[in-house]
């Protein structure tokens, strides 16, 4: 028979649950994948350990505040959707004003962690980031523009940025090249997503693209960043300078990316003359996920056997 306790326990549990979503940790798990490995480039192998552990600990907070806040701002586009019908905000799990406060606190703890544990300047790129996600992206672009992943994709960039500065306390050219591959993967890897859930984002009043262009169009975009993006992930081979095991990963996952890239346009090219209508565009977005994945963990590798 289950006690007082243990209803307690699991009430505990799903407050803790609530608001862990609302941080929307998968977001962070992409993000803190990219700053590891930066982090062992920019130290030419293994940074100091203290320093890796505070900076992953500011930037999960930079990065869970800067979610929050938009989860609030977003509540309303969030019941409108079927895939973001769950959310915390949306099933009243978190009061708005509760959300609101807890993504103020983790926001301004993370700059004020990251300033006293690495350093400044790592503390003003997460202020920074912060800023960028939550006014130029959500409030700004999000509603008013289809380029609003585009560019407000830019904040999923910064956590390069802060590793790097955390490490050496200022910046290159190869995080901002770093930077760039983020940047340009972004609209690739949300795109897909975006023409699956097309009828969500048109019923929220989203712009997104694929809700405003036709999905040739959408696919040609798609395809176009895919090869900026691989031409970015080659460029920082001379500038880093990086040895065999990033360059042979970054042209193999490049040429897989591209393969993908032009057998959705295919398929969509495919669907517009009377043929299957599902063009498949979660293979891309999954794939995606997998690319950058590897190719950072390349990043984090090629110090140690370049």
């Amino acid at each position: 028979m289950p006690t007082a306790g243990d209803s307690a326990g699991s009430r505990s549990r799903g407050v803790f649950g609530a608001y862990l979503g609302l941080t929307k940790p998968r977001i962070i798990e992409l993000l803190l994948v990219t700053t590891v490995p930066t982090m062992f480039l920019a130290a030419g192998g293994f940074p100091p350990l203290w320093t890796l552990v505070a900076t992953l600990i500011g930037g999960a907070l930079a990065a869970g505040g800067a979610n929050t806040l938009n989860s609030f701002i977003d509540r309303d586009i969030d019941a409108k959707m079927v895939r973001t019908g769950r959310r915390p905000l949306v099933t009243g799990e978190v009061s708005p004003r509760a959300a609101l406060v807890f993504g103020w606190v983790l926001s301004v703890l993370s700059v004020l962690w990251l300033a006293a544990t690495t350093n400044v300047l790592s503390a003003l790129l997460a202020a920074g980031a912060i800023a960028f996600y939550v006014l130029i992206y959500t409030m700004g672009l999000k509603r008013r523009t289809p380029q609003n992943i585009v560019w407000g994709g830019a904040a999923g960039c910064f956590p390069v940025l802060i590793g790097w500065a955390a490490v050496t306390d200022s910046l290159a050219w190869a995080p901002w090249v770093m930077f760039a591959i983020i940047f340009f993967w972004t609209p690739p890897h949300y795109w897909p997503l975006s023409l699956r859930f097309a009828a969500d984002y048109e019923a929220a009043g989203v712009p997104m693209l694929p809700v405003v262009a036709s999905m040739t169009r959408v696919g040609r975009e798609i395809v176009i960043y895919s090869w900026v993006m691989v031409a970015a992930s080659l460029v920082l081979i001379p500038v880093a300078p990086m040895g065999w095991i990033y360059t042979v990963t970054a042209v193999t996952l490049g040429v897989l990316w591209l393969y993908e890239a032009h057998a959705l346009l295919h398929r969509i090219h495919v669907a517009a003359n009377g043929g299957p209508p599902d063009v498949k565009p979660m293979r891309l977005f999954h794939g995606s996920i997998s690319y950058l994945a590897l190719l950072f963990l390349a990043i984090g590798i090629d110090p140690f056997v370049g």
